[in-house]
This record gives C-alpha cells, structure tokens and sequence, in this order.
C-alpha cells in the first residue's frame, strides 16, 4: 500500500506541475494526492462497493485541502485538483469505451454507469464539506455568532462554579 500511496503522489506533483504549481505548494499537493489514494485504499477495507470508497476519500481530499489551504494561503483548487488526479476513474471510462466499441451494449452501459456513479460521488463528496466548510467559516466571523459562544461560555462558567 505504501509503495501505491508514493506512486499517487508521484503522479500528483507530476500533474501539478503541468498547472505551475510551484515551490512548496508543490510539495502539499503531492501530500493530498496521497492522502487521497490512502484514504481510497483504507475504505476498500470497510465497503465492498467502491461508491462509497470514492465519497470517504473525495470528502477526506477535500477537508485536507480546505486546511491546506488556509496555511499556505492559496485558493483550494490548487490542492484540490491536483489531490483529485488518483482518484479519476479512467479505466472506468476506458471500458465504458471498449464494450460501446465491442458493441456489448449491456457491458457499456453496467461500467457506463458505474463511471456516473463515481464521478457523482466524487462531486457530492467535494460539494457536502466544502458547503459545510463555508458555513462554519462564515458563522466563525459573524458578529451573531461570536456574541452567542460568549454567552454560552459565561453561562457554562457559572454552572462550573455553582457545581
């Protein structure tokens, strides 16, 4: 697994550099694409399906990324792409290609859909934390917010020393 974890990363810088990611950026975006062929491998072990393996490890890419992010301050697609590349079904693609050649209609249309169902899990997996993402954030620097966790903070306090 570690030798197929080092290749994803290999393949991931190796595409980075195609989109001038640059310097250490570089470097992080090998780590996601990493972590994202861990995270597909590691789910493997617990679904006998592959839709769901894909869903874990595209929400995983992306919360690593969203993190990431933030510390290198540079936008989340820089990392997000490039932590995607592991993940893209090809040979899905290719033999939903191959039966249509073949004309194996039933087998062209079974990987046919198998391929739609891994790129919407990939996409759901993206669209549900970064949504979540951008909510925490946003109620994170709202004025409501923080006047709410300082009353619940002071109430929590007076229960901690009345007890």
């Amino acid at each position: 697994m570690f030798i197929e974890v080092f290749f994803a990363a290999l393949a991931t810088v190796s595409f980075a550099i195609t989109f001038n990611v640059r310097g250490e950026k570089l470097i992080f975006s090998g780590i996601v694409g990493g972590v994202s062929w861990l995270a597909y491998s590691l789910s493997l072990l617990f679904y006998s399906s592959v839709i769901p393996a894909f869903f874990i490890a595209s929400a995983i890419v992306t919360i690593v990324s969203e993190i990431l992010s933030r510390y290198l301050k540079t936008p989340v697609t820089t990392l997000l792409i490039s932590g995607l590349i592991p993940l893209v079904p090809g040979s899905s693609i290719y033999y939903t290609l191959y039966y249509t050649i073949l004309k194996d209609t039933s087998k062209a249309f079974s990987k046919g859909l198998e391929t739609i169902f891994i790129l919407g899990a990939l996409s759901f997996g993206i669209v549900i934390v970064s949504s979540i993402y951008r909510l925490y954030e946003t109620q994170e620097k709202s004025r409501y917010f923080r006047e709410y966790n300082k009353k619940l903070f002071k109430k929590s306090k007076k229960k901690i020393k009345e007890n």
